[in-house]
């Protein structure tokens, strides 16, 4: 009899165990929201958007975060909108803010206030994608909002690192009529100001007419005036006329900034630190290169699983609290763990400065130091931030 019942206590003793060692389930759902933004005529039609941008990411990384989960108890769900440009987004936004606090945006900089202005988002976080205006890591920073895509200001330090590098200190510079040509150029001379290289001109693009014929005769016309220089930087986001510049200036010198030498999230000749596995993995399930927008949707539905992870809860709160701590790293694929920027959301990330078939440099390059932090000498470091929003996080 006392043998019978030992049996049985040991019995139950493991029945504890196991069930103790067992995780707590966890169901976590993650939104996306796309409000589609007008895309301007271009000369070419080799720049070929896809539909999916942004969204094919953030899949990418819902597989990740899945494969990962089921062995901790976790699942990952991911409910998407994608909205015609004429939306505002703010009905579909209230809707998976009513199943979610974390909410991964592709929007215009207007569009991604007004949704994290709604009272319904006062606790969540979200998660820039895609926009990559200055401001909003500044004076219009919001404290529920973080930015796993690249600033213009990042993108441009990371190219002045590299001419600094290089010895090109001596730059002219040719600006395109868009908005988005008159950031990134006023992005590029900042940077240009802080690390002592010299613009020597500006111009302006001035053609309408169809550079496919007339680019031999007229960009060496354009850029005979020039004086001489080391690097011809272009400000041409939308990848327009710069294609048309190459190989047809006047002086036979290096071009960077939208075309040549281009700084940018992520890229398909980003091969190394692992990320061919990921390159691996998005070509299968997108069936095309992986894009910056795209990397920024994956590394934040990553954010959200690494911290569920590590944390064992969904609570947004408590998310928010370990994203913003010492204890949290992201694996990107870039050679250097990534953290988050406690004084303006925005994720600290290696740039890769490539041309189509490879990898030029990944900056922060040696020798360019901080105090604390070498990914800091890219963006806006804490000293001269005028964010407010996050406080004393």
């Amino acid at each position: 009899m006392i043998h019978k019942w030992l049996s049985t206590l040991v019995v139950l003793l493991f029945l504890c165990v196991d069930v103790m060692a067992q995780p707590a389930k966890l169901d976590v759902v993650v939104g996306y929201l796309e409000v589609r933004q007008p895309r301007p005529a271009v000369l070419s039609n080799l720049e070929d958007i896809p539909d999916n941008e942004g969204l094919a990411g953030a899949h990418v990384a819902l597989n990740d975060n899945n494969t990962t989960g089921k062995f901790l108890g976790q699942t990952y769900k991911l409910e998407s909108h994608v909205l015609d440009e004429d939306a505002d987004g703010l009905a579909e936004a209230k809707a998976l803010l009513a199943k979610t606090p974390y909410v991964i945006i592709n929007a215009t900089s207007d569009k991604l206030a007004k949704i994290a202005a709604l009272p319904e988002a006062a606790n969540a976080l979200l998660f820039n994608a895609s926009n990559r205006d200055v401001e909003m890591r500044d004076r219009a920073c919001l404290a529920n909002v973080l930015h796993t895509i690249p600033s213009r200001a990042m993108l441009a330090d990371a190219l002045s690192q590299f001419a600094i590098k290089k010895r090109w200190t001596n730059w002219v510079m040719i600006e395109g009529a868009r908005v988005g040509d008159e950031a990134f150029a006023v992005a590029l001379e900042k940077s240009a100001k802080k690390f002592q290289i010299k613009i020597n001109e500006k111009k302006k693009w001035i053609f309408d007419a169809d550079m496919r014929r007339n680019a031999a005769q007229e960009v060496p016309l354009f850029t005979q005036d020039f004086p001489d220089y080391d690097l011809l930087v272009i400000a041409d986001e939308p990848h327009d006329f710069g294609r048309y510049v190459m190989f047809n200036t006047w002086l036979p010198r290096p071009i960077a900034g939208s075309e040549g030498i281009v700084p940018s999230a992520w890229s398909a000749s980003v091969e190394q630190h692992g990320a061919s596995q990921l390159q691996s993995r998005f070509r299968k399930h997108a069936k095309r290169a992986m894009r910056s927008i795209d990397y920024a949707a994956w590394a934040a539905m990553r954010t959200i699983g690494e911290a569920v992870t590590r944390t064992s809860s969904s609570e947004a709160a408590q998310l928010r609290e370990f994203i913003f701590s010492d204890k949290f790293q992201l694996a990107g694929f870039k050679g250097r763990p990534l953290t988050y920027r406690n004084w303006n959301g925005q994720l600290r990330q290696p740039i890769p400065l490539t041309h189509p078939r490879a990898v030029v440099a990944l900056a922060p390059l040696e020798g360019f130091l901080h105090r604390s932090n070498p990914l800091d000498t890219l963006g806006i470091d804490k000293a001269e931030s005028q964010c407010t929003a996050f406080g004393e996080d």
